[in-house]
């Protein structure tokens, strides 16, 4: 009589995807992709909505399976991601909070479940780093910015909402193939890398209040750098500085909010205030997009996820 081979379970797939193991993590998502998109159909119909639903689940799933406590009720968890997606849109459109301290770890967290999440968060971003720049930038800006929503998105980075959702798609087939590829590499610390950029914009932008904006500029980005202002003006280091100038004179501040960042792109999430006698001067928030190469900024693009009702000029600082 042939022998009976025993699939492995959902909590035993679930343990060995939390320790690293990317092939019992794609197990697991094709284990239960047919109930989210089940799930997606019910609420959505059919349609690129319910797609996108699930596309957006399952990179979620990626970067939080290790959330999950009881592996057994994995199914129902990854069912709910699915849920909550579609029902968010049918919610107007919010900012979504980025932590400024990726190493701040709330609850009751000992040094062991310290060690594991750092681990895990750095496997996903070797992932993450892995992608092709077109589709890490979208996968970043997706889940880890204020620029969230794919109408943003495809504002920021000027192609159609359909790209956007390719790019998406495409990331997650990816990013399973890389979790399954790295899982023994040794991965960059990815908190590290997040910190010392978060303190980049801080400190730029108080060097810009102390009048040491051009200095900071001199010393860390290009000299050739690239810049596409807010409202779509492109120039180079002279507009730079001139944007900030005005900007500060005209008594606008900004303060940088959260940060994402991978090895070659830096996003800055600024909350920026308008002048005490124009509340109106200036949208509340901008987002900065940097790209890097040898150490310096390279090029800045500009975006207001909140477009501006009135505003003279591109502000820049």
């Amino acid at each position: 009589m042939a022998a009976t081979t025993l699939l492995p379970s959902d909590a035993d797939l679930t343990a060995r995807a939390q320790a690293g193991d990317g092939d019992a993590l794609a197990v697991l998502l094709a284990r239960h992709e047919a109930g989210m998109k089940a799930v997606a159909l019910r609420i959505l119909g059919r349609g690129p909505d319910a797609e996108d639903a699930v596309q957006d689940a399952i990179l979620i799933a990626l970067r939080k399976i290790g959330d999950v406590r009881d592996g057994v009720s994995v199914g129902a968890w990854l069912r709910m991601i699915v849920r909550n997606e579609c029902r968010a849109r049918f919610r107007p459109a919010r900012e979504i909070p980025v932590l400024t301290d990726p190493d701040r770890v709330t609850g009751d967290a000992g040094p062991e479940a310290l060690i594991e999440n750092h681990a895990l968060r750095d496997w996903i971003w070797a992932a993450i780093e892995g992608l092709s720049p077109s589709l890490r930038l979208t996968v970043m800006l997706r889940y880890f910015s204020n620029v969230t929503t794919y109408d943003r998105i495809a504002a920021l980075c000027d192609v159609p909402i359909g790209t956007v959702r390719s790019r998406l798609a495409a990331a997650k087939t990816q990013m399973v193939d890389l979790l399954a590829s790295n899982r023994e590499a040794a991965h960059d610390d990815s908190a590290a890398l997040n910190a010392e950029r978060h303190r980049d914009g801080v400190e730029l932008l108080a060097a810009a209040q102390r009048g040491e904006f051009a200095a900071v500029v001199a010393d860390r980005w290009a000299p050739d750098v690239r810049l596409q202002g807010g409202m779509g003006e492109r120039g180079g280091r002279d507009m730079l500085l001139w944007g900030m100038d005005r900007d500060l004179t005209a008594g606008i501040h900004q303060r940088v909010t959260s940060t994402v960042a991978s090895r070659d792109l830096t996003i800055w999430d600024n909350a920026m205030t308008s002048p005490s006698d124009d509340p109106d001067h200036c949208p509340p928030a901008v987002t900065w997009l940097l790209t890097h190469e040898q150490g310096r900024v390279q090029s800045l693009r500009l975006f207001f996820p909140v477009p501006p009702r009135r505003y003279m000029g591109a502000p820049v600082g």
